[in-house]
């Protein structure tokens, strides 16, 4: 971001009109009334101070899209994980977070978005002042919760409004937060691997349909392989002989009503051959 750019003429934005003040509330301009043109520009307001949101390199491209991939896979029912989401922080202040979770629909008290409950941003070195000011403006708009990855020493913070300051996080910790149907490890902001164990586990909590059907055919899968070796068992125990074409036979069924037929008739028969012996 380019923090080099004239300041926005804060006299003239406290001259901006009613809007700026909601009936019955505090003094916060409506989340969607922006200073700036979504979507046309790269201009975001900060504190009054114009900045530019310039294109990312690695790795906090890298970090941000693994981030925006974990939040979709953790959010709860109810609530929207979003990237870039703009809002109207204070009358001088209209910027984006680089992901955040919000409650879907629409706030009856103001007839717009929720505001976000949740925000994450990518923090570089050189932009670690910037993050903090922003931290600090969130909070006072109402967000409940802001995290920070600081790319240089992989650690992940929490601000904290009792000391205005970054609170690290344990990397073995878990992020909690009824925005979130499961909790999301610290470890998964830093580490790829932990990040793609994290996500799956998310789906798996959604309810995802793929994760479910696979769940499914890998306990019918299970409960097949343990028929089998019942049926094997039962005929070693016997002193009946299994030839390898048989055994394959029988550890290859997946049939779960077959190998049902072939357990009873293991303890029956006089022969192998006649337990598999269906007509």
């Amino acid at each position: 971001m380019d923090e080099k750019r004239p300041a926005y003429d804060l006299k003239a934005l406290s001259r901006s009109g009613p809007s700026l003040r909601l009936p019955g509330r505090s003094p916060f301009p409506g989340v969607d009334d922006h200073l700036v043109v979504p979507e046309v520009t790269r201009d975001e307001i900060i504190a009054g101070k114009r900045v530019i949101a310039m294109p990312a390199q690695p790795p906090h491209a890298d970090r941000q899209s693994a981030l925006d991939h974990l939040l979709q896979t953790h959010v709860a029912p109810g609530y929207v994980a979003s990237a870039d989401l703009i809002t109207r922080h204070a009358v001088d202040s209209d910027f984006a977070s680089d992901a955040c979770v919000y409650k879907e629909g629409i706030d009856p008290e103001t007839g717009t978005r929720y505001l976000e409950e949740m925000a994450f941003e990518v923090v570089s070195e050189q932009k670690k002042r910037l993050a903090t000011e922003k931290a600090a403006l969130m909070h006072r708009r109402g967000v409940r919760r802001i995290f920070a990855i600081f790319l240089k020493g992989q650690r992940v913070c929490e601000w904290s409004a009792d000391s205005q300051s970054w609170h690290p996080l344990d990397r073995g910790a878990q992020i909690e937060d009824p925005c979130l149907v499961t909790p999301l490890p610290v470890a998964a902001l830093l580490d790829k691997t932990a990040a793609s164990i994290a996500a799956v586990r998310g789906m798996a909590a959604q309810g995802n349909p793929e994760i479910q059907r696979r769940e499914t055919a890998a306990r019918a899968e299970a409960k097949a392989e343990a028929k089998a070796e019942d049926v094997l068992n039962i005929l070693e125990v016997r002193g009946l002989a299994v030839n390898d074409a048989q055994r394959q036979e029988i550890l290859g069924c997946r049939d779960l009503d077959r190998l049902d037929r072939w357990l009873r008739r293991a303890a029956l028969v006089s022969s192998a051959e006649e337990v598999t012996a269906d007509p």
